[in-house]
């Protein structure tokens, strides 16, 4: 594939623009979801969707996309506010709430699908590729469709920007300062749910989950501020797309959702790793830094107590009496005498003014410590 298959080729443009689309609107409302730690609703809204993808069919039909997607966001809806229900309403917890939704109403459209599969009706064929999606299916008006709600998702989300970030805090406050938290729940909760029904037909029900929350969760390894982390989860998802989309257009028989998916869970992993604030190899490296500078401290203090004796501070001291503190190597006394705290000479060392001064702060505030 070339870059200018992109400007020549219509289903290829078409399913690009559409799956960058779909990935900026999913970082974007995913990131809602990801800080409100409602990371499963995603999965549960998705596999809700099929009873209502199945319905849609049965009655009126006709394989339409628009009737089959209005028929998702129904059922979606329906399940999600069931799951909210069963929250309120009973002891149980949010997260068996969620598993019994999604499965009861996954079963049930599975129940559904095999009905359908039986009836003498030509037009059922290709219904299961909404359990993993079929990109190539997406025409331009699709494409308008998502970009359409992308832009009123952005809209409401400037305008209740203040509320809605309260509300992710501190729900609580939120209410108290008069704020009528159900309606901003809901409205939330109502666009996650229609961007994640948009997702079906080109990710699937299966793995429309993955696509909201991977660049989200990318996204909160960079930063500490929402609306940096929906800026960057947008971009994330949208890359998601743009890359996915080409890697399977280079190859026959690689299926574009899935790829999608594989490409987002990349960006994950790698801010996994690599991300300077909660990044595992930084954090490993800040973890080593800081045990080095432990190691220099404790020697630091050990040899203060040797000297603080002394009326000459600098009177040299055998490097053999050290042998018995856990905390002295080598490496250290080279760091120390780099950094002008002590003087090394044969197999002896002594301690500078501003090594002792050093150290004598530290000791000083480790004991008011410990009192």
């Amino acid at each position: 594939m070339e870059l200018s298959d992109f400007f020549t080729n219509y289903t290829l443009r078409t399913i690009t623009l559409g799956t960058a689309v779909l990935g900026a609107i999913c970082g974007m409302l995913g990131s809602f979801a990801v800080l409100r730690k409602q990371s499963l609703l995603g999965d549960a809204i998705s596999h809700a969707s099929l009873p209502g993808i199945a319905l849609a069919f049965i009655l009126t039909g006709v394989k339409d996309a628009n009737l089959i997607l209005i028929g998702a966001l129904i059922s979606g809806l329906i399940g999600t506010f069931w799951i909210k229900g069963i929250v309120r309403r009973t002891r149980l917890k949010s997260d068996t709430a969620l598993g019994l939704i999604l499965s009861l109403f996954f079963g049930f459209g599975m129940l559904l699908l095999t009905f359908i599969q039986k009836m003498p009706n030509a037009n059922q064929a290709g219904l299961d590729k909404y359990l993993f999606g079929q990109a190539a299916t997406l025409v331009e008006q699709d494409v308008w469709v998502m970009a359409a709600v992308t832009g009123v998702s952005l809209i409401v989300l400037l305008l209740f920007w203040k509320e809605l970030k309260l509300l992710l805090f501190d729900a609580d406050y939120t209410k108290t300062l008069g704020f009528n938290t159900k309606f901003l729940d809901i409205l939330i909760t109502s666009f996650i749910v229609l961007a994640i029904v948009m997702g079906l037909q080109t990710v699937g029900v299966v793995l429309m989950s993955a696509m909201l929350l991977a660049p989200a969760a990318a996204a909160r390894q960079w930063t500490n501020s929402l609306g940096t982390m929906i800026i960057l989860a947008s971009i994330f998802g949208a890359f998601s797309g743009v890359f996915g989309t080409a890697i399977s257009a280079s190859q026959d028989n690689l299926s574009t959702g899935p790829v999608i998916v594989l490409v987002a869970a990349g960006f994950v992993l790698i801010s996994f790793v690599f991300s300077p604030s909660r990044g595992i190899l930084f954090r490993e490296l800040r973890f080593r830094q800081n045990r080095k500078e432990l190691h220099l401290k404790k020697t630091l203090t050990f040899m203060y107590r040797i000297v603080k004796n002394h009326d000459d501070i600098t009177h040299p001291h055998a490097i053999r009496i050290l042998n018995n503190f856990q905390g002295f190597t080598k490496k250290t006394l080279t760091k120390l005498e780099e950094q002008e705290l002590i003087k090394i000479g044969g197999n002896e060392w002594s301690m500078t003014h501003k090594g002792y001064d050093q150290a004598s702060t530290m000791y000083n505030e480790l004991g008011k410590s410990h009192d």
